[in-house]
């Protein structure tokens, strides 16, 4: 059950007219209910994972909260942690370890028989993984007191909005909202409605018209001149970051509709000056996460330089791998990590030259932008890529000439699409205001959700397309 389908939307509204009318616990159990029938909808076997998953933390919650005993704590939040990463191990990487075991050993000259089974990947079992593990990591930390209610809890893991492609949500942000009565304000209906239609623009017109100039490219990159891959990588950057930031403007604004405030994900992130600031951008949810749950625990910032440049070498690695099982995902993630340590080794110059407030500074941020887009698209190249050989295939078509092939023909209705976007977000980013609209007098409020809504039902692609982070 997409977010961009008539199928979606007719869910939604019935749960919310039931959802306005009832009481506040009743209203925490039919989000129960309407979770699970909206995972089912996808397939209903894993329920079981969801569950299972459930019922390990909140059991794990309540020991640690009447346990002192130091041994039996570590004990138990170790139980939690292996149990859960046990399962997505299973379930994600299982095929991904053992083919790569097989390429292995054939090196040595062993064999290895292939599997006979291949393994179903769950949707959203990465986002929700993280987000039952943040709860008994925080419980055993004593930076939360554990719920006593199980109903409470099994919605946190399964809040339906943010199930499959989050954002990631910390127990200490959601479970209060959870826990008390809500009753959504008209403000508050009114600016999720917002946040809906954007974020569907942002899908069915920016992000699924980009992606068929992207899959034109990709899957022959053999007959694509290098300018082309240039341009289609470009292009690919915005299908990625409308698709996923679109996912979560939806999920946000249907959770406002219901009374929640889930955290922002993506905070105009091609307009970051290094990497580090790309990172404080996107995704924020998973970033903010492996910073500290795996950065700070292994030693953070603690320790001298060569072993914070390990760390976040590290963090960036494993961050590559939870994006997919797959080389290519691990080379993203080292990647990540030398464009991080090189800004903190560049650090010191860049201060140094940096001019001072004026025109000048404007320039010099305009530059940093600029930059920092392209090395992010280097990642993207990477990230996109299916397989070892594509990639050198893609690296190939670069490498092979600049002719401009098609990219004269797709320059207008590429920049059709991403101009507005673009335009909206240097506001945005000049006035700090994520949901600048709102503020904006009625006549030019009722201009630009008219303009959203026929762009999405007349240039929107058919309702159905997958978002990307599914896969994830």
């Amino acid at each position: 059950m997409l977010f961009n389908s008539l199928e979606f939307f007719c869910f939604f509204a019935l749960v919310w007219v039931v959802y306005l009318i009832l009481p506040f616990r009743a209203q925490n159990l039919l989000l129960v209910v309407a979770s699970y029938v909206f995972y089912a909808a996808w397939d209903w076997r894993f329920l079981g994972l969801i569950a299972l998953s459930t019922l390990i933390d909140f059991t794990v919650g309540q020991r640690l909260g009447r346990s002192e005993d130091a041994r039996v704590r570590k004990r138990l939040v170790t139980i939690s942690i292996v149990a859960n990463l046990g399962i997505l191990g299973l379930f994600k990487y299982t095929g991904f370890f053992a083919d790569s075991l097989r390429e292995l050993l054939g090196l040595f000259g062993t064999s290895m028989p292939s599997m006979v089974w291949t393994v179903v990947l769950p949707v959203g079992i990465s986002f929700y993984t993280f987000q039952t593990m943040s709860y008994t990591i925080d419980v055993y930390r004593r930076r939360l007191a554990p719920t006593g209610n199980l109903l409470d809890f099994a919605l946190y893991v399964a809040f339906f909005p943010q199930l499959v492609a989050g954002p990631i949500e910390r127990a200490v942000r959601l479970l209060p909202q959870i826990a008390k009565p809500r009753r959504p304000s008209w403000n508050a209906i009114n600016s999720g409605a917002w946040l809906v239609l954007a974020g569907l623009f942002k899908k069915v017109v920016v992000a699924d018209n980009l992606s068929h100039l992207v899959e034109r490219v990709y899957s022959q990159p053999g007959d694509a001149t290098g300018f082309e891959v240039i341009f289609a990588t470009w292009a690919f950057a915005w299908q990625i970051y409308c698709d996923f930031s679109g996912y979560t403007d939806i999920a946000r604004g249907i959770s406002r509709m219901l009374g929640f405030e889930l955290m922002l994900n993506f905070n105009l992130p091609y307009l970051a000056m290094s990497p580090a600031d790309f990172w404080r951008r996107w995704h924020i949810s998973l970033s903010s996460w492996l910073r500290d749950y795996l950065y700070v625990p292994l030693g953070g910032n603690r320790g001298g330089t060569l072993l914070t440049y390990r760390n976040l070498a590290l963090t960036m690695l494993l961050g590559g791998l939870w994006h997919g099982a797959a080389w290519t995902f691990v080379l993203w993630g080292a990647y990540q990590g030398v464009l991080l340590i090189g800004h903190r080794l560049a650090q010191p110059l860049l201060l140094r030259v940096a001019p001072a407030p004026g025109l000048a500074s404007k320039a010099w941020w305009l530059l940093r932008v600029v930059v920092m887009f392209q090395l992010t698209c280097v990642g993207w190249l990477i990230f996109r890529a299916d397989s070892w050989a594509h990639l050198t295939q893609l690296c190939t078509a670069i490498l092979s000439g600049f002719e401009l092939g098609q990219v004269g023909a797709w320059l207008a209705p590429v920049s059709l699409l991403l101009l507005p976007l673009m335009l909206y977000q240097v506001l945005q980013h000049r006035t700090k205001e994520q949901e600048l609209v709102l503020r904006w007098p009625v006549l030019g409020r009722a201009l630009v959700y008219v303009s959203l809504f026929y762009s999405v039902v007349l240039l929107g692609e058919d309702f159905g397309q997958t978002f990307l982070y599914f896969q994830f």
